[in-house]
């Protein structure tokens, strides 16, 4: 489960028949957990004879919709959808019939990653009960007069358009939240509640709430939940982005300045958007790598929902069998105290990128480079198969550690399915080892001149032809396609030429496998991570069959006009000699 709670419910008549109240409690389903656990009170209005209906539909509809509704959404927009919807219905039913049959009150409780959000309607009620202090967390929608306090100015089906207060805040290990209808909360004093929730679980506590309420003379129907939060799970990324957008972001810090107890050794990396940062635990000597925004990006919402996910999807991927090829990333500082600014700290791991060791050998054995390549795509392929696209695959995000193991690092630009909409729309990766595809050309006669296809997103192909250019850089220190710099669109009119021809000591079978990959047409590419990695595993005892050249008409889309136009120079100088040196 994403938490780990304790709910108690009662839902009695007491002294006044029928039932009108209703609760339920949905745990999120198996590979939902990250949608966390709702829990929702509602007290029908009996003037109309149908106000328990009202309350057991809308409840009902709720809990059972709730886990149904996107990921990426909000818990906000998640409620108001669902219970907008519910109240145009009980709407619509109410304008046919008059007075009207079904209204109810509702208040719901989502407890999803490191928060809580309350949904309200009406004069149910929500307390929270942290620290022996009591806060009631709703208000009651009713007329402000003693006579007429049972009037309610808001209710789920008296209006087309229903008006819903919502509450979001942090959970913390101990907290308690207690939800009532009038029937109870008319009759149990606020100062006792801390009291009277003081029992072994929170069934009994719910339990006596009902029964102190009934003693103290309630005529009316009595529901009391009571859920305690004995355990959080690690933040979700709605927590991640709110945290994000809350935060400062550092000033560009200097060696041997501190933030939240960590000292800066060194700056490693600085590409205008990240900060990248060695930092060291002065007490256990333990170093890190701290990720941070540009300060002059400090104030861009985007870039700053971007790291969130990116730690959110950092922390997600620990565990998954994947995580002993990628950088662990920390929630907590070593003292498990509050982070004053927004970064991420992730393991520091001795070693080299890739890139770093072409920079100092220009190209690797076939053997290194052909390993690296089979320890990437077990990874790509554990990651392809939770969805999650890397985008940005190349040398420099190779990390060789000194503890021999192979790391995939940046998972900035990924997209996992919950990215923001600017994230995901953005073209990312390095513009060398981006596909044709994202440029809008296929690999088809006339496709990059005439402009008749679209970009297409990313997909898992597009990192395997990355992996592909990468491998191709790795055994030749060249880019098969050249390099393309960042204000320029990648060009594909001429098939790349076979790895052996820049270093002789690449095997024919070799040079196959890593032409199929980095093919101008999708369609000749590998489809898998799987499939790619087989093909480096067969190695030479089952080789691949040579991928065939592109017909000249797709290297150069333009070669028809080209040639047209040599024929009709040909014609005319043959034309201008005629006249001026034949005789008449």
């Amino acid at each position: 489960m994403a938490f780990h709670v304790d709910v108690g419910f009662v839902c009695q008549p007491g002294r006044k028949t029928p039932n009108e109240d209703f609760c339920a409690a949905m745990l999120p389903p198996e590979g939902q957990e990250d949608m966390g656990t709702i829990v929702a009170v509602a007290d029908g209005v009996s003037t109309g004879g149908m106000g328990g209906e009202a309350a057991q539909t809308t409840v009902t509809s709720l809990v059972r919709s709730y886990h149904d509704t996107p990921e990426t959404w909000d818990t906000t927009v998640a409620l108001d959808r669902i219970i907008g919807a519910q109240n145009a219905w009980l709407a619509g039913v109410n304008r046919r019939r008059q007075p009207a049959l079904g209204l109810t009150t509702l208040t719901a409780l989502v407890l999803r990653g490191q928060s809580y959000t309350v949904a309200h309607v009406g004069d149910s009620r929500c307390y929270l009960l942290r620290e022996g202090q009591t806060l009631l967390l709703t208000h009651d929608h009713t007329v402000n007069h003693p006579d007429m306090r049972h009037q309610l100015l808001r209710a789920v089906g008296l209006e087309d358009h229903l008006v819903v207060d919502y509450l979001q805040g942090d959970l913390q290990v101990g907290d308690t939240f207690v939800m009532l209808t009038d029937g109870v909360h008319g009759k149990v004093p606020e100062r006792r509640l801390a009291e009277w929730v003081a029992q072994p679980d929170a069934q009994a506590a719910a339990e006596r709430l009902a029964a102190e309420a009934l003693s103290a003379g309630s005529d009316d129907n009595l529901t009391a939940m009571v859920v305690r939060v004995l355990d959080l799970q690690g933040p979700n990324l709605q927590d991640a982005s709110r945290t994000a957008q809350s935060l400062p972001v550092p000033h560009r810090l200097k060696v041997g300045e501190g933030i939240d107890g960590l000292v800066v050794t060194a700056t490693v990396a600085d590409n205008g958007i990240n900060l990248l940062y060695q930092v060291r635990d002065p007490r256990s000597q333990v170093l890190y790598a701290l990720k941070t925004l540009h300060p002059a990006r400090a104030h861009d919402p985007d870039e700053r929902a971007m790291l969130a996910h990116e730690a959110w999807l950092a922390k997600r991927m620990q565990s998954s069998r994947a995580a002993d090829h990628l950088v662990a990333v920390h929630d907590h500082l070593p003292d498990r105290q509050p982070r004053s600014a927004c970064y991420l700290l992730y393991d520091w791991h001795g070693g080299e990128t890739l890139q770093q060791l072409l920079d100092r050998q220009h190209r690797l054995g076939p053997v290194q480079a052909v390993s690296a390549a089979m320890q990437t795509l077990r990874v790509l392929g554990l990651l392809h198969r939770q969805g999650v696209i890397h985008r940005d695959v190349k040398p420099a995000n190779l990390h060789q550690g000194d503890d021999g193991v192979l790391r995939l690092l940046d998972l900035g630009v990924a997209l996992s399915g919950r990215e923001p909409e600017s994230m995901r729309s953005l073209h990312a990766g390095t513009p060398s080892f981006v596909n044709p595809e994202q440029w809008g050309q296929h690999g088809k006669a006339g496709a990059a001149a005439t402009g008749e296809h679209a970009p297409e997103p990313a997909d898992a192909q597009s990192d395997l032809f990355a992996l592909g250019v990468t491998l191709y850089q790795l055994l030749t220190g060249k880019l098969p396609y050249g390099e393309v710099l960042p204000y320029q669109v990648g060009r594909y009119f001429r098939d790349p030429t076979p790895p052996s021809r820049h270093n002789p000591e690449v095997p024919i079978w070799l040079d196959h496998v890593v032409l199929k990959a980095v093919a101008r047409d999708k369609g000749l590419r590998f489809e898998t991570a799987e499939e790619f990695l087989l093909a480096l595993e067969r190695g030479a005892s089952r080789p691949l069959t040579v991928p065939p050249a592109s017909a000249l008409l797709q290297r150069d889309p333009t070669m028809l006009w080209k040639l047209l136009l040599a024929v009709s120079v040909l014609f005319n100088l043959l034309l201008v000699y005629w006249l001026l040196f034949l005789p008449t």
